[in-house]
């Protein structure tokens, strides 16, 4: 992939509200992953198919270290999930009360946050009554769809 195109599409995911973008061509595949507020850019070349066998005996020998990874703890509960992609917010406004903080008991129904998205403030309800037992997403945080977002018991 040529210079100019590479930097015209970092310099598109830098101004945008896209937060991942993968190309594939026939010389290769680039991967731009905005992280903070600077892209990364991760480009990855055609390889000649005589490389493929060092590659595949090498990643046995990687995965071994990931293995020994202590698992993440699993979360008892109900769960409520991220119904579309957006900003998370625990208030209507920067200065409001929260709709829902860590030991209220909420009903199916009840506003517990805000998603905003394409400008417009969605209200995310508990889908069961219940106590908050964790929050899961910090205030401003972007979420994606099917991000757990609260902990109900």
């Amino acid at each position: 992939m040529d210079l100019r195109k590479l930097k015209t599409l970092i310099d598109l995911v830098s101004e945008s509200n896209v937060s991942e973008l993968e190309i594939t061509e026939a010389d290769g595949k680039v991967r731009i992953v905005k992280a903070g507020a600077a892209p990364v850019v991760m480009h990855t070349v055609a390889a000649p198919l005589a490389a493929a066998p060092v590659a595949a005996a090498a990643a046995p020998a990687a995965a071994a270290p990931a293995a020994e990874a202590p698992a993440a703890p699993v979360e008892t509960g109900h769960v409520v999930k991220s119904p579309m992609v957006g900003t998370f917010y625990r208030a209507s406004s920067p200065g409001a009360k929260a709709f829902a903080e860590v030991g209220d008991v909420v009903k199916a129904g009840q506003a517990v946050c805000i998603i905003e998205a394409m400008k417009i403030m969605n209200e995310i309800e508990a889908d069961m009554d219940g106590t908050i037992t964790k929050i899961l997403v910090d205030n401003g945080q972007p979420v994606e769809y099917g991000q757990p977002l609260f902990i109900i018991e």
